[in-house]
């Protein structure tokens, strides 16, 4: 007898569906997985005769085929073994299978039949609901994160039996329900605020302008100065995610394996900040089964990359590609997966190995030739990349103990959204370009014109300061962002002073 079950699996950041056909027959009792299975779906077999004999049911005494179409794609993880094992039993029971092809199941099957969590169960709902299925069934733990999909009942199931017994209308079952506008609106807070940070007006200036313009910003200062504490802070004052950016990140994060019943949704910036030991895998995404890396699953938010020089000189060197394209490719043996990457970059680092050099109050234990090994363990490349590089000090004791009243993050991210629109009312002729940093030079050109005493400015500058020839675009987009910020349509001479100074350290630190 033959039934027919479908499922579906994730390639990259969407899902396609499985077809999977189970076919009892005489013969030795054998039970034969094909369509190119991994290690973890060959071992279904086993979970699933288990589960089966353990929720009391049988299952085919003959040779059991099943194939898993299409059969030209590597099927991958144990997602499978809920669908099979309804095949099996369907098989076994001799029951018309035609009834189950309206659904999609998804699951991993414990010995004692219960189920259990899954990845990738929002992209497998929506590609559920894409083909027209009226309902699909997922495992209890993540039937909150698949009823942010609308279109389609969602089923939470705990066990194989509560499932079987569901199909054969002898068990009643409610479908989760999920108001994802509901959710969404009500789960953009923070717990953090700039209002905590006491003091470095200057330096949340500069965080300012950076998110303003969407800019990748570094932050160079003594340990202790705050460097940390801005930058989990910066998705605070962020642009709010439109739906389309949620879901396009919970996806990412559902893949990752990122969310429980607790946190089942995205609905905030995403902040990262891998350990300095990370491995170009981790960062960029792959392994033998490619996955997103922290590069992917800060798209949308911030990457945060503290004591910037401690990282293998590798590792920041692969995320060039990503910096420029806002995603990042994959290619492996089984295939190419292109991950999507759009984030802002955020790094911080000491200005030497001890971390006082320049410090007024303490002495610098490091010799020149320590200080210029540490610093030239960043490419000019990176470097390149990064539009601001900002001084950040110690913190006086005046502004530690002041009982002054901080800006908090809603008064920022206002300001900083009324620079963003007026980005965005520039570019609307141009979808590849959404913020100042993503000017190429032709919209340079066309939107950075400056008068003669600007001009005469930044001449004085690159002289003077010895800036780099790279550097002069930077300030460029760099001024078109303050000058946002402003409400000014022409960029002057202050916007391109303001600027400058963000790029100051491209002679004291790097030349």
């Amino acid at each position: 007898m033959l039934a027919k079950i479908y499922s579906a699996a994730v390639y990259g950041v969407d899902a396609y569906e499985v077809e999977i056909e189970v076919n009892a027959g005489g013969g030795d009792p054998v039970i034969v997985i094909v369509g190119l299975p991994d290690a973890a779906v060959k071992e279904s077999r086993d979970r699933v005769r288990t589960a089966i004999q353990n929720s009391g049911y049988r299952w085919p005494r003959g040779r059991t085929t099943i194939n898993l179409a299409p059969a030209d794609i590597k099927k991958e993880g144990p997602s499978f073994d809920l669908p099979i094992a309804l095949g099996m039993v369907a098989t076994a029971e001799e029951i018309d299978s035609s009834t189950l092809e309206k659904f999609s199941f998804v699951g991993e099957l414990a010995l004692t039949g219960a189920v259990r969590s899954v990845r990738g169960v929002l992209p497998i709902a929506i590609e559920a609901r894409r083909r027209g299925k009226q309902a699909l069934f997922v495992p209890q733990a993540n039937a909150r994160e698949a009823a942010m999909v609308e279109g389609i009942d969602i089923y939470g199931v705990e066990n194989l039996r509560q499932t079987f017994s569901f199909l054969r209308g002898e068990l009643p079952l409610q479908p989760v329900r999920g108001d994802l506008t509901s959710f969404f609106a009500t789960h953009q807070s923070y717990d953090v605020d700039f209002s905590d940070v006491k003091g470095q007006a200057h330096v949340k200036r500069a965080i300012e302008v950076a998110v303003a313009g969407g800019h990748n910003l570094l932050m160079i200062g003594p340990p202790g100065s705050g460097k940390s504490m801005l930058s989990k802070r910066i998705a605070t004052i962020m642009p709010p995610m439109s739906l389309e950016e949620a879901i396009e990140t919970t996806k990412i994060h559902s893949i990752a394996g990122l969310l429980d019943d607790e946190r089942s949704f995205v609905a905030t910036r995403p902040f990262r900040s891998p350990h300095h030991t990370i491995s170009d895998v981790g960062l960029l995404g792959g392994s033998a089964t490619p996955a997103p890396g922290e590069v992917s699953i800060a798209h949308n938010g911030v990457l945060f990359l503290d004591e910037l020089p401690e990282f293998k000189r590798s590792t920041l060197e692969v995320m060039r590609q990503p910096l420029e394209d806002g995603k990042v490719t994959v290619s492996r043996a089984a295939g190419s997966v292109t991950f999507p990457s759009e984030f802002m970059l955020v790094a911080a680092m000491n200005p030497c190995p001890c971390g006082y050099f320049g410090d007024l109050k303490r002495e610098c234990r490091c010799g020149p030739l320590q200080v210029q090994r540490y610093r030239q363990r960043i490419s000019g490349p990176l470097l390149d990349r990064i539009d601001l590089h900002i001084e950040v000090p110690a913190v006086e004791y005046r502004d530690i103990s002041s009982t002054r009243s901080e800006e908090n993050s809603e008064r920022i991210r206002e300001r900083v959204i009324t620079a963003r629109e007026t980005q965005q009312q520039r570019f609307r002729a141009d979808k590849k370009v959404n913020c100042n940093a993503r000017m190429g030079p032709r919209q340079i050109k066309q939107h950075c014109t400056l008068p003669d005493d600007a001009q005469e400015l930044i001449r004085v500058a690159m002289t003077e300061l010895n800036l780099s020839a790279r550097a002069y675009d930077r300030i460029l987009k760099v001024s078109r962002t303050v000058s946002d910020l402003a409400g000014a349509d022409q960029i002057s001479a202050e916007h391109v002073s303001e600027a400058i100074q963000y790029r100051t350290f491209d002679r004291t630190l790097w030349v």
